[in-house]
């Protein structure tokens, strides 16, 4: 027997420990060793009851991530779970921590369940495009019925100890985590005692009677889902598994159950969801930072430049993280409006139940709004959120050169800016770096963390430890305009613009995309972030623009007469007061065809498939563009960027593991097209060229 699973003995019980720490993740081995201990267990006639425990207060997070995606290597766990189920002595799972996944079949394969208060069980499979597949869909409708058993497998989301008890998916709830052993001695000594034998979750029928035809429950909560889960696979394919269990016999639908986890296993949606994970790990992984010598520097202090919008979402993520922040602003009026834009976030906690009056005053003790630099001489880190002019920024980065302490990091919140040019007026640009916050910074969870030339590893780590406490997902990016999101944004920002001069009405083009999987269509975005913001930035690079560019001058004319989206009621589309729907707007169509009149533009209609392939192609040959001069690492660092900034719909993995999927012959082919239209726009990526000439895909290149 392995010793990642441990059987002993106290008097005429037998206890099995799951012992591979952190997580006791359900890897070939433990299972193997589960099956191994089970058996001589069972062959024991001096043992009465056996506890299932995990060690390391974890009971196991469920299955092991380094067998995603790899043929099922035997025992496979539904033959684990079973094994324990069919044990002819009663079997108490004993769980603390999280029982999640793989790991809450084997808690629901023992007869008997006892956990303490701090435990969350769950069934988080459809994270990853899949299913419950070791008996969950069968056996959790039977302890419980068909509503919880809908709502926890087609969420994913855990439940604490204390639901779990209340609707009998547990049987008692300890509050003390260090006697859950003892405990669970005497929860068996008490069955013991009491003579009371396996409790099979298979053979109860007490839900299965009384919700059998109900078949509403099941037509309800799949249109339900048509809001919640729209465009995903496993979720509906989960009602249909947890639906067998009304009814089919278990065994049947224990197969039916297993025939929809490898129908979920083998489709697009689960490769993309299952790339989506290992890309979010693997993103934080830094050439710059990986000196040895190099650690992260202090940070228990913040200053944040700015209380605009930008600014108080910086200072909510860094409070939320529990480090003390000053803001400083330039006048008194300014430093009311950003301690406005700050507390208004946790007022409106305080509204919700997310917090009370108290945590609230706790938490604002550590900030300090201000109107003096000199606030700032103490503090490990400052944030640079001023207006996105370089001038501006590079005024403040002059006083912050004089003010904050040796050491202290010097970062920029900019979208588009070098940082090179901002850490250039400093006498430390070793100490300067980029931080490009998404808004609303408390609750975007994307930073792109940009390198310029001259920073320190340290710098670079300490850039990383502030991700990592602000719960934000890093990617690394180069200094070059736009860095990796924006950048891409502007190239399928113009390809969608050029359609809509072409014929595609804005509201046909945001339909497609929006069928396609994104939150919202692209115009829409447009006029929640701001048609001014793109407007000044075109501004900016019109003295560089190369005259072979073309030019839509839509957006500009729309900016020209006060309509920069949902902040004045109109932009693409007309906001009605106090609403974020957006209206078609005649008036704006009108202006099109203005333009395209005024141009001598011949329209034509365009197809959801061709809105749609034009958009991918310009996104996708950007992204190679930017793989190609090294600033991004790797291509999922493209995704995780697109997915967290940009909402690229996660089930399709990032635009680099759908182009993988749908062939990059396919895309190169149609960009080929493409470029005997618009040869200076549509003009290949060297490393796309490179990556089908060699029958590569985007995944061989992350590493």
């Amino acid at each position: 027997m392995t010793d990642k699973v441990l059987l002993t003995k106290v008097d005429n019980i037998g206890i099995v420990t799951l012992n591979s720490p952190p997580v006791n993740a359900l890897s070939q081995e433990i299972r193997q060793g589960l099956l191994d201990a089970f058996s001589k267990a069972e062959s024991d006639d001096s043992l009465k009851v056996i506890i299932l425990m995990g060690a390391d207060r974890t009971f196991s997070a469920g299955a092991d991530i380094g067998e995603f995606g790899k043929s099922s290597l035997e025992p496979v766990l539904p033959m684990v779970c079973q094994t324990i189920e069919s044990t002819s002595k009663p079997v108490i799972a004993a769980i603390t921590g999280v029982a999640l996944g793989g790991g809450f079949e084997l808690a629901m394969a023992s007869h008997y369940r006892i956990a303490t208060n701090s435990t969350k069980v769950g069934l988080p499979e459809v994270h990853l495009g899949l299913i419950p597949g070791a008996g969950g869909t069968q056996r959790l409708p039977r302890i419980v019925g068909p509503k919880l058993s809908l709502e926890m497998i087609t969420s994913g989301k855990p439940i604490k100890a204390k639901k779990a008890l209340a609707e009998g998916l547990i049987d008692q709830v300890i509050e003390d985590t260090d006697s859950l052993k003892e405990e669970a001695i005497a929860f068996a000594h008490t069955l013991i005692k009491e003579n009371q034998g396996p409790r099979r979750s298979s053979e109860r029928k007490e839900h299965i009677e009384k919700q059998g035809n109900d078949k509403e429950i099941f037509i309800n909560f799949k249109n339900s889902l048509q809001k919640t889960a729209r465009g995903l696979y496993s979720p509906f394919k989960a009602v249909d598994a947890i639906k067998t269990a009304f009814t089919l016999p278990f065994d049947e639908g224990i197969k039916k159950e297993r025939d929809i986890f490898l129908e979920c296993m083998n489709s697009a949606q689960s490769k993309g969801l299952v790339h989506a994970f290992f890309s979010e790990r693997k993103c934080t992984k830094f050439p710059e930072a990986m000196n040895e010598n190099g650690p992260a520097r202090d940070l228990s202090t913040l200053g944040v430049v700015g209380g605009g919008t930008m600014g108080s979402g910086i200072t909510v993520a860094a409070l939320d993280a529990g480090i003390k922040v000053t803001m400083i602003e330039r006048d008194q009026e300014s430093i009311e409006k950003g301690k406005h834009n700050v507390t208004k976030v946790y007022k409106r906690h305080i509204e919700k139940g997310r917090m009370t009056e108290e945590q609230v005053n706790k938490v604002l003790e550590k900030y300090k709004p201000s109107t003096d630099f000199d606030d700032l001489k103490d503090v490990d880190m400052v944030i640079e959120a001023v207006f996105e002019e370089l001038e501006v920024k590079q005024e403040v980065f002059k006083t912050l050169d004089k003010i904050v302490k040796p050491g202290a990091v010097m970062a920029s919140n900019t979208s588009y800016l070098n940082i090179d040019k901002i850490a250039a007026v400093t006498s430390r640009p070793e100490d300067v770096l980029g931080l490009h916050f998404f808004s609303p910074a408390n609750i975007m969870k994307l930073l792109e963390i940009v390198i310029p030339t001259k920073v320190k590893a340290d710098v670079v780590n300490t850039g990383l430890t502030l991700a990592k406490k602000m719960r934000k997902v890093p990617v690394r990016a180069g200094n070059c305009d736009g860095f990796i999101g924006n950048r891409i944004l502007s190239k399928y920002g113009k390809v969608v613009a050029y359609m809509m001069e072409d014929g595609a009405s804005p509201y046909e083009i945001d339909k497609a995309i929006f069928k396609f999987g994104l939150p919202m269509g692209i115009f829409q975005m447009f006029d929640l972030a701001g048609l001014d913001i793109g407007w000044a930035n075109r501004k900016r690079q019109a003295a560089t623009r190369d005259p072979r560019e073309r030019y839509v001058h839509i957006l500009d004319l729309l900016c020209e007469k006060g309509h920069y989206g949902q902040k004045t009621g109109r932009g693409f589309y007309i906001y009605q007061e106090g609403s974020r729907r957006g209206e078609e707007d005649p008036e704006v169509l009108t202006l099109i065809d203005e333009e395209r009149k005024r141009k001598g533009i011949t329209t034509r209609s365009f197809s959801e498939e061709e809105i749609m392939n034009r958009y991918i192609a310009a996104m996708v040959n950007e992204s190679c563009n930017v793989l190609h001069e090294g600033m991004a690492s790797r291509p999922s660092d493209i995704d995780i960027t697109l997915l967290y900034g940009y909402g690229f719909p996660r089930y399709r993995g990032g635009p680099m593991k759908y182009a993988d999927q749908v062939g990059l012959p396919k895309i190169l082919d149609d960009i080929k097209k493409y470029y005997e239209e618009d040869s200076f726009f549509w003009n290949p990526s060297p490393l796309l060229v490179e990556l089908v000439e060699k029958g590569q895909t985007f995944e061989s290149l992350n590493k």
